[in-house]
């Protein structure tokens, strides 16, 4: 009988536990506590990154299509990105049509000026002819007042003067177009020069874009693997593709012995980034390869990037490793130290609040949890060094309770305040949110 009883106070309670677990409220607060971490704190900005070689050979297009007015030329064909090819390969086309009507045009004005230097030719060797034979006919002449001069002898005196002028007029003549046959000849010869040097520069014209138009086809310079290029939006040069002539590039064969990381930082957290920092880089495409590499450069000047509304400041990450896997394009996560502060107090940046521009820790204190005020030093992603109001010993909770009305705040000494009074401007970015949330204790 006693056991019975036993058995059932057993079972009820049993019973009355399972109704109290499975009954409990799904909206039960749970408090989480965490110690302080003491040690190195590192301070590090976090980016993404692309990967390209540091050297690379440029594949460019045509370099005289400048000369034949041709400013903008597309791609018609273009190599997969990622072949490997060897010296003198073909690797892309460019459309030849604009060429082409420009090369007809040339074609045309050659013609042309060939036209006119026969035509020339032909007018001087007719205008010369003729002047010959008036010299030839003048030489008769000249000859016949002379035969006429020396007959007159036995005229009279009237008559031998009016055929000595006769013989001095032809003569004056004769000397006046050989005069006016040299001037006719050089300008012929002038006229003739001035057409063979338009014919020229047409032929020199024709074989310039002849030259340019062989250059069409863009072979590779050395052996490699095909990059595409990108353009000044970032965006890669493809199979129609535009390419301008003051800048060709099609491709490059980078040199995957150095590769480097291209990240943009914005400009809140530029001021901290300096050449030489070290940085930890990991590969999206490969989680468990890491890397190291070094700062090596860092833009003077922002810049506004497609599908983004701020100002960033692009940086190069050198890697220091040489792997046969890295590869262009490959993304990377880079983890940029800017500075380590050793055996300093640091908490998780969640268990940090904000109330009327003073920070706040809730810290267990015995069996209660109160609000304890704090200064704040540098941060990271993940916490936050903290210069007073707690220490190593202390628990702090991570997220805030849900009544913080009868909870009791300890501010810091103001002498403490008094020296640390700059580090008292409120973060913007450090949980401010649950700022309204906290009520003072009355």
């Amino acid at each position: 009988m006693v056991k019975k009883i036993t058995y059932s106070i057993l079972s009820i309670g049993v019973l009355i536990s399972i109704w109290a677990f499975l009954g409990r409220d799904t909206g039960e607060h749970f408090d989480i506590f965490v110690s302080p971490q003491y040690g190195d704190f590192k301070v590090s900005v976090a980016t993404t990154g692309e990967l390209q070689a540091k050297n690379s050979i440029q594949i460019r297009g045509p370099q005289g299509a400048r000369e034949i007015q041709i400013w903008n030329m597309t791609i018609q064909n273009l190599v997969p990105e990622g072949t490997i090819v060897s010296k003198g390969d073909v690797v892309a086309e460019i459309d030849r049509s604009e060429a082409l009507t420009r090369l007809q045009n040339a074609e045309l004005e050659v013609q042309r000026a060939e036209s006119q230097f026969e035509q020339a030719q032909l007018d001087s060797s007719l205008t010369l002819s003729q002047a010959r034979d008036n010299l030839e006919n003048l030489h008769f002449q000249l000859e016949e007042r002379q035969i006429a001069v020396d007959q007159s002898v036995y005229e009279s005196p009237a008559v031998q003067r009016q055929t000595q002028i006769e013989l001095e007029r032809t003569e004056r003549q004769l000397a006046q177009e050989q005069q006016n046959y040299r001037t006719r000849v050089r300008q012929a010869e002038a006229s003739i020069r001035e057409i063979e040097a338009t014919l020229t520069q047409e032929k020199n014209g024709l074989d310039r874009i002849m030259r340019v138009m062989n250059d069409f086809t863009i072979l590779a310079p050395e052996n490699g693997m095909v990059v595409y290029a990108r353009n000044w939006q970032g965006r890669k040069t493809t199979t129609g593709s535009s390419i301008n002539s003051f800048d060709p590039v099609v491709a490059e064969l980078p040199d995957f012995s150095v590769m480097e990381s291209i990240t943009y930082i914005n400009e809140v957290d530029i001021q901290k980034i300096r050449t030489n920092q070290s940085v930890q880089i990991g590969l999206d495409a490969i989680r468990d390869k890491e890397l190291t590499g070094v700062v090596t450069s860092v833009a003077n000047i922002g810049e506004q990037r497609p599908n983004s509304h701020s100002k960033v400041f692009e940086v190069k990450i050198e890697i220091n490793e040489s792997d046969t896997t890295l590869r262009p394009a490959m993304t990377t996560s880079n983890e940029i130290l800017v500075e380590t502060i050793e055996n300093a107090l640091f908490v998780p940046l969640e268990s940090v609040h904000n109330h009327n521009n003073d920070h706040f820790v809730f810290k267990r204190e015995g069996i209660q949890t109160v609000m304890q005020q704090i200064i704040m030093g540098a941060r990271n992603d993940n916490d936050i060094v903290i210069l007073e109001g707690i220490t190593e010993d202390d628990q702090v909770m991570i997220s805030m309770p849900p009544d913080t009305s009868a909870m009791r705040k300890i501010r810091l000494p103001e002498n403490v305040l008094e020296k640390y009074r700059d580090e008292l401007v409120p973060e913007e970015d450090v949980v401010s949110e649950q700022e309204a949330d906290i009520v003072e204790a009355p």
